[in-house]
């Protein structure tokens, strides 16, 4: 079974499913994805994306607001932590720092950022971290706030070897998404092959950045199988191992769910 770590089920285009969500989650499971996580991108439509998979058994969530979203919503760790108290939510974020489009408001995202944080250490839940062009600050904040003591992942990673060694240093996880696929990517590749087994996850971040052959269409949950098969080709394991390690990694970071049988 495959995890799709990080999708944005609420901004699926949900075209080729007859505009059924249940159906583009059928064609994942088909493809053996077997659970998935909707993250939140931010506090106005977040009831909106919980109500939406609430009764889904096998679909989780997070809250949090997008960096990019920072500049009109700085959460306050408290209202963040009364909405990690919803059964379905596993997760802070997605947090974090993007200084390529966030370009003259980075205070703002560094506070917003430092509250998530805060709020992830008082519910005891881990942190999806987005990082964009911010890899100094990123890691500096991540340290300065104690965020080693509840751990995450740094999602959809495109950043150095450096990077991901001070992020793993951290107790932090680390998320390939379908850019590894992408031609320009050996880079990103090579920092595929190096991150250890037990600390790699894999993930669409549908609806945007569909691996290849896909790549350009929207994307979906499905998809993840893509990924997975590139990175396992990456790191030369079979895929089922693959499959089976970062499903088990995901499990060990974000909790098992109720409906899931304890390994």
């Amino acid at each position: 079974m495959l995890v799709d770590s990080h999708c944005h089920l609420d901004r699926l285009n949900l075209d080729e499913f007859d505009g059924e969500l249940d159906k583009a989650l059928a064609t994942a499971r088909a493809a053996d994805v077997g659970h998935f996580l909707s993250v939140s991108v931010n506090l106005d439509d977040w009831q909106t994306m919980v109500d939406q998979i609430e009764s889904i058994d096998d679909v989780w969530c997070s809250v949090g607001v997008h960096p990019c979203d920072a500049d009109t919503a700085i959460p306050e760790p408290e209202d963040l932590v009364v909405r990690s108290t919803h059964p379905k939510v596993v997760a802070l974020g997605e947090t974090g720092l993007d200084y390529h489009y966030g370009a003259g408001f980075e205070q703002a995202q560094q506070h917003a950022f430092r509250n998530h944080i805060a709020a992830a250490r008082m519910c005891g839940k881990p942190l999806i971290v987005h990082t964009r062009d911010a890899q100094r600050d990123t890691i500096s904040i991540l340290r300065d706030e104690g965020a080693d003591a509840v751990g995450g992942v740094l999602h959809c990673f495109t950043e150095t070897w450096d990077m991901a060694r001070s992020a793993l240093d951290l107790g932090f996880y680390i998320s390939f998404s379908g850019i590894v696929t992408f031609g320009s990517a050996e880079t990103l590749r090579e920092v595929a092959r190096k991150v250890p087994s037990d600390r790699l996850l894999v993930e669409t971040d549908s609806p945007y950045l569909s691996p290849v052959p896909k790549r350009g269409k929207p994307n979906h949950p499905a998809r993840v199988r893509l990924v997975a098969e590139c990175v396992a080709r990456v790191r030369e394991v079979p895929f089922d191992q693959l499959a089976e390690q970062t499903t088990e990694n995901y499990f060990r970071l974000f909790g098992q769910p109720p409906n899931r049988p304890h390994g």
